[in-house]
């Protein structure tokens, strides 16, 4: 059993690592959004995309909220997992 200093670190390191990983999530959609701006992606590309971000997010809380925290934690420590943007792609048939 973690003590209650011990959960709070552990917590600590899963909400940073949380919103690293998503802010690099984040910046795949925001390039997007810019290439649509820009005229160098269509909206449906940008829709591709958004979805794309909404599947990796879901794939990093699940992680980062359904696993026990010291085991998040202790994984993160160990070797964090990576590849986030690529769980979260269409899977193809």
């Amino acid at each position: 059993m973690s003590t209650k200093a011990e959960r709070r670190a552990a917590r600590e390191t899963v909400a940073a690592y949380h919103e690293e990983q998503l802010g690099q999530l984040v910046q795949h959609l925001a390039n997007a959004i810019d290439g649509y701006r820009a005229g160098n992606l269509d909206a449906f590309d940008v829709d591709q995309v958004a979805f794309q971000y909404s599947r990796a997010a879901k794939e990093l809380w699940k992680f980062c909220n359904l696993t026990h925290i010291d085991i998040a934690a202790r994984v993160i420590a160990e070797e964090a997992p990576t590849g986030w943007w690529e769980r979260g792609a269409p899977r193809q048939r």
